[in-house]
């Protein structure tokens, strides 16, 4: 049964989180007294999806660590870096909204990206060791970016950001991939597709909490949400372009070609927004919330053109990711 639920759930991917997010807007002063859940929920989402992932899947590519290394520069300084400049020449005398879109760029990668990696035959053990190193790092990375190029226009507490992330993301990862190790990967046979569709009914949840806070810049269409809405979705279209064409140009396999594609492109979206809204003025909140309305799509998108392009086979998985 709770494989069964999995796999459509899998399939709705791309409507759960604006479904969540619409909920959050109509619920608004509804949900918005729960959104202190989001962190909780969210190290939930975390340990279910790092179960499938052992510290034997990471040594074996650290024998070949340049895709990985590429993979975090564009995720940490090619992406953060278009992010400022775009948010320069559009929004310079908007500070937060400036923040948001650097925010957006700097999180780690998406936790979801193995489930699309794994459906097109991607490199499954790249892609377990790029969502662990760059969870483990997360708690240095993202506050230093923000540091770096936002500096003193936003006040932020950096230790406490870290502390967020330390027990949102790296403290569940590491006590999923221990269990996974000390079960010799029995906990991922037994539980990973079990924790799988909770998981992904929680990031609804999580994106409908953390919508409600900022629900009422959501609730009136202007001219300058859906400009940014467009800004959102083209840095979003940017990630997924730059990991598929720098691995080309380095020519790689097609199986890092797609690894790189989707992790290049995917962000922890409910982490931003868990982020954003916990530590920073709700307008920071609204780039990593809009976000969430195009980064499925996207990855669908992008899997159905790298199909397309490479012929790719389309396995039957039970892949319990959140």
């Amino acid at each position: 049964m709770f494989l069964q639920l999995n796999r459509k759930l899998e399939k709705m991917m791309p409507l759960i989180t604006p479904f969540g997010l619409l909920i959050g807007v109509l619920l608004g002063a509804h949900l918005s007294s729960f959104a202190y859940l989001s962190p909780w929920i969210f190290a939930f989402m975390t340990f279910s999806g790092s179960i499938s992932s052992s510290f034997k899947e990471f040594v074996q590519v650290v024998v070949q660590p340049l895709p990985l290394l590429t993979t975090l520069v564009i995720l940490h300084v090619i992406m953060p870096l278009l992010a400022l400049g775009l948010g320069h020449v559009v929004y310079s005398n908007d500070p937060l909204t400036l923040t948001g879109l650097i925010l957006a760029a700097a999180i780690p990668t998406g936790i979801t990206s193995f489930v699309w990696v794994a459906i097109y035959c991607g490199n499954i053990v790249l892609t377990l060791s790029i969502i662990l190193i760059d969870t483990l790092l997360s708690p240095f990375i993202v506050p230093y970016t923000l540091s770096v190029l936002v500096g003193t226009k936003v006040q932020m507490d950096m230790l406490v950001m870290m502390k967020g992330l330390f027990y949102m993301i790296v403290l569940p990862s590491l006590i999923g991939m221990l269990l996974n190790q000390w079960t010799r990967g029995k906990v991922k046979k037994q539980w990973s597709g079990r924790l799988g569709p909770f998981s992904k009914i929680a990031m609804g949840i999580v994106v409908a909490m953390n919508g409600s806070v900022i629900a009422p810049y959501l609730r009136d269409i202007t001219s300058k949400l859906m400009g940014l809405a467009l800004i959102v979705l083209l840095l979003a279209s940017m990630g997924y372009l730059l990991g598929w064409l720098i691995a080309k140009l380095m020519r790689w396999n097609d199986d890092i070609v797609v690894a790189l594609t989707f992790n290049g492109g995917m962000r922890n979206i409910g982490a931003g927004a868990v982020l954003a809204v916990a530590y920073f003025p709700a307008p920071v909140a609204l780039p990593v919330v809009l976000g969430m309305l195009f980064q499925q799509s996207l990855a669908s998108l992008f899997g159905y053109l790298l199909n397309k392009r490479y012929a790719l086979k389309k396995p039957h998985l039970d892949v319990g990711k959140g």
